[in-house]
């Protein structure tokens, strides 16, 4: 029996209802984001920022290269050192406001992320989210339509994501893209149409030394 390769069948990521949706975000990635948001004016030093789904800090470190101050937490403990919290299931309340809130929210849960990270985000949100996250009648009924991203930023390299451990070798059939929204117009229509744009070529650029952990410092 042959395997079924094709671009459909590959990109699909099915994730049990108790997964941890452990795909943790190549560094370069979320570099390539604050160097856009940099280049839209913000002075993301002196800002604050919130990484909800920590894992193991993978995200969280070029972070905090951008941010002045970096809030990072997760539900699960991945040996860390981040606090242990539960971002969507408990009182709204007990969560400061920062200024941005940017993360690679679990796969099951990327809509009510967004919701909350709209509700306690002063200035914007980030998401990083397969391409094929933008597609589908029913979210674009519960969120897109409600909820009008700024900007959508294709990468034109493909970031390589793999189930419980970082690596810079490999490959995927899947695409990713940053989905940015400005809360303070969210609802308002300040944009009207999200504005689409594509990540240049920038791994090599900005990748760092160290990015990467040997294999037996990472969990299976």
């Amino acid at each position: 029996m042959t395997q079924n390769r094709s671009t459909a069948v590959m990109q699909r990521r099915v994730e049990a209802h108790d997964s941890l949706d452990d795909f943790p975000t190549p560094p370069w990635a979320t570099r390539a984001l604050c160097e856009f948001l940099g280049d839209e004016g913000f002075d993301l030093s002196a800002m604050s920022c919130r990484e909800p789904a920590a894992n193991r800090g993978h995200m969280v470190k070029p972070l905090f290269e951008a941010f002045g101050h970096v809030l990072a937490s997760d539900v699960h403990d991945y040996g860390a050192g981040f606090k242990v919290r539960d971002y969507l299931f408990g009182p709204i309340a007990h969560l400061d406001r920062t200024d941005w809130t940017i993360t690679n929210p679990p796969f099951r849960l990327a809509e009510q992320f967004i919701e909350r990270a709209l509700a306690l985000s002063h200035v914007g949100v980030a998401m990083i989210v397969r391409t094929a996250f933008l597609e589908g009648v029913g979210r674009f009924e519960r969120l897109f339509s409600a909820h009008q991203p700024a900007h959508v930023l294709q990468f034109s390299e493909r970031v390589v994501m793999h189930k419980g451990k970082l690596t810079a070798t490999g490959s995927t059939a899947t695409a990713y893209c940053w989905i940015i929204w400005r809360p303070s117009t969210v609802g308002k229509m300040a944009h009207p149409h999200a504005r689409f744009g594509w990540i240049a070529p920038c791994r090599k650029r900005l990748e760092r030394a160290g990015d990467y952990p040997v294999a037996t410092d990472q969990a299976a």
